[in-house]
């Protein structure tokens, strides 16, 4: 299923998209926030093999990724890769890459 919208994606795809059998012993807080005409802010928590998402931001999240909402729009939809958002600028994060990669193994991107 492909995403129109960030919000879309949050609540609709994303929890179809979630590998619980790959959070197993991971419990993190993922903070998103995405500039353009359909971003916002949403917190993503992963406890106990479950995935949350939601509008909002975290206190203190484990990894912040920032981008435009077009280029989410791209990556999550499978028209942009992870690493060349990333090499190219488009995808900006702070926090621990480690966690970021298990995010990814867990379906979020």
């Amino acid at each position: 299923m492909e995403a129109k919208t960030p919000k879309e994606f949050f609540e609709n795809v994303l929890p179809t998209k979630f590998k619980p059998d790959k959070a197993e012993g991971f419990d993190a807080i993922a903070q998103v926030n995405l500039t353009g005409a359909t971003g916002g802010n949403w917190v993503i928590t992963v406890k106990n093999r479950k995935m949350d998402a939601k509008e909002g931001v975290a206190a203190n999240p484990n990894i912040t990724l920032r981008m435009a909402d077009a280029d989410f729009m791209a990556l999550v939809n499978g028209k942009l890769d992870a690493v060349t958002a990333f090499m190219t600028g488009k995808l900006e994060f702070n926090g621990s890459m480690a966690t970021g990669l298990r995010l990814m193994d867990m379906g979020f991107i």
